[in-house]
């Protein structure tokens, strides 16, 4: 027997045993006996870690994590769903969008006040970036921020869909977010500051789609540009300032529209960063925000840009709050 033919059939021999092993614990769940059930599952994975049968250990772990959440096992779902993330780590397994489409698939699956929720996710971003310290791979912060959009969390949803390269699907939930829990006075709001924030991220892409889908779409805005609001004038006109990169043109900007600019006070900060960023504007020799928090809000600034950008973010200081 050649060698691809013999690690073909080993292959097989494991799926064949694995899936077995699969019956035998469904069975025990579908009587109800869950703890022996779980207990049998983390039995398992040791010693298919110790094994280095890792493929085999994340796939018993998965369908197991889906199999007690289908019988509402929530405590030992969220147990196995972390030792997908521990094999992970482990194995040192490159991201596919199928590993992250199944982590964000269990993430949808658990209670949402859960602090096992917040573990999770917290663990699954850091594992989906190699633990370089940024926030996560923009593909699985798309995921997760469609999810909180079903779950109506627009403000968690938001904040993931700013460290996605997401603008069309930020727009829409920024739409629903509006509509629903917004005054009509401040539709304008809604999308300057998400724009305003994708900018301080170095995202001028989705920057520029989140702006012309969302004024699309809202029904409380009437066609532009030129629009009624000053608020999205000043966001058009800036959008095409930073393609044109003059600091003149920026600077007579900011200063005309700030009427519009003073409804929060949060809109100047975001320009001083976006200043730094497109139009050689030096950054300020006092922070605005001191110690612990700066530093957090620093860290928020640096996790959706290159490498060099995240050097640059940490030198700024003029740290911006994305929440």
């Amino acid at each position: 027997m050649s060698e691809p033919e013999s690690l073909r059939c080993s292959s097989a021999r494991n799926r064949g045993g694995v899936q077995r092993v699969e019956g035998k614990l469904r069975a025990s769940v579908e009587k109800g006996d869950y703890y022996e059930a779980h207990q049998m599952y983390r039995t398992l994975f040791f010693r298919y870690m110790s094994q280095a049968k890792h493929a085999e250990a994340r796939e018993l772990m998965y369908n197991g994590a889906l199999l007690f959440f289908s019988y509402n096992q929530q405590n030992s779902a969220a147990d196995l769903s972390m030792l997908v993330l521990e094999v992970l780590e482990k194995s040192e397994t490159k991201v596919e969008d199928e590993i992250l489409e199944g982590l964000a698939k269990l993430f949808s699956l658990m209670d949402q006040n859960s602090p096992e929720r917040v573990a999770f996710v917290s663990r699954a971003l850091k594992w989906s970036t190699g633990g370089s310290g940024k926030l996560g791979h923009p593909k699985l912060h798309q995921l997760l921020a469609v999810t909180l959009w079903k779950e109506q969390n627009y403000s968690e949803s938001r904040y993931h869909f700013l460290h996605s390269s997401d603008g069309e699907g930020c727009a829409q939930m920024l739409v629903e977010y509006s509509a629903s829990r917004g005054f009509r006075s401040e539709v304008d709001m809604f999308v300057a500051q998400a724009v305003l924030q994708f900018l301080c991220l170095k995202n001028k892409n989705s920057a520029s789609v989140v702006f012309s889908t969302y004024t699309e779409k809202h029904p409380s805005i009437e066609k532009g540009p030129p629009f009624v609001q000053p608020l999205l004038n000043f966001i058009w006109f800036l959008l095409l300032a930073v393609e044109g990169g003059k600091l003149t043109v920026f600077t007579v900007l900011c200063e005309q529209y700030q009427p519009s600019l003073k409804r929060d006070p949060m809109y100047n900060e975001y320009l001083d960063r976006i200043g730094q960023l497109f139009f050689g504007v030096p950054p300020k020799q006092s922070p605005s925000y001191g110690g612990l928090l700066g530093n957090l809000l620093n860290s928020l600034m640096g996790s959706g840009e290159d490498d060099d950008g995240a050097e640059e973010a940490q030198e700024d200081s003029s740290p911006i709050e994305l929440d």
